[in-house]
């Protein structure tokens, strides 16, 4: 009773916390660095992205279903967002270096949305990011080659560049971009 006095007193009202539709992982102590090359030979840090919502996905191009799944699903979540996804931007971490050429990259990505980053490295990098993230990959051997089996969530940074929620590969475009949408309000409430 003292509390909602308190608030009708002083006129404010009290803060709601987001609902998010994915997993809320705020203060996580992992997923803080990311330190790789972009697919036009750029280095790129999370610190580049603030003021927007970054979407973090590893994966790979000669991913069969997963992967393009993925990226079809974030240009829908582009769409729902209408002129604020202008405020969000997609980076796609290769877990197959060794195949995934910063060219190869920039013609996958680009198939599916010109503002979409490839990020590459040595094989080391690649496994020092996966690590921060909790990133599963490994190389698994075909009769004619190899493939990359991966797990295939997406981290979501809020503008301040800080890792706030983990969303599923198997949930909807609506879902993220309910995420999404949350973190800009936030953003904004924030101004």
């Amino acid at each position: 009773m003292v509390g909602a006095s308190w608030l009708w007193l002083t006129g404010c009202e009290p803060v709601q916390q987001p609902t998010f539709r994915g997993i809320d992982v705020t203060g996580a102590p992992y997923g803080r660095t990311l330190s790789l090359t972009d697919q036009h030979g750029q280095r790129r840090t999370l610190a580049d992205f603030r003021g927007q919502v970054v979407m973090l996905y590893f994966g790979f191009v000669q991913c069969p279903d997963v992967c393009p799944t993925a990226l079809s699903r974030a240009v829908e979540v582009l769409q729902r967002l209408g002129p604020e996804a202008k405020r969000v931007q997609l980076l796609f971490v290769t877990v197959d270096p060794e195949r995934d050429t910063p060219a190869l990259l920039r013609e996958y990505l680009a198939a599916f949305h010109p503002s979409f980053l490839g990020l590459t490295g040595s094989a080391e990098e690649i496994a020092a990011a996966a690590r921060e993230f909790k990133v599963y990959y490994a190389k698994v051997p075909t009769g004619s080659g190899y493939t990359m089996d991966h797990s295939a969530q997406t981290y979501l940074f809020d503008p301040a560049g800080r890792l706030r929620v983990v969303l599923k590969h198997e949930q909807t475009a609506e879902d993220y971009a309910h995420d999404i949408a949350q973190l800009l309000r936030e953003a904004d409430r924030a101004r």
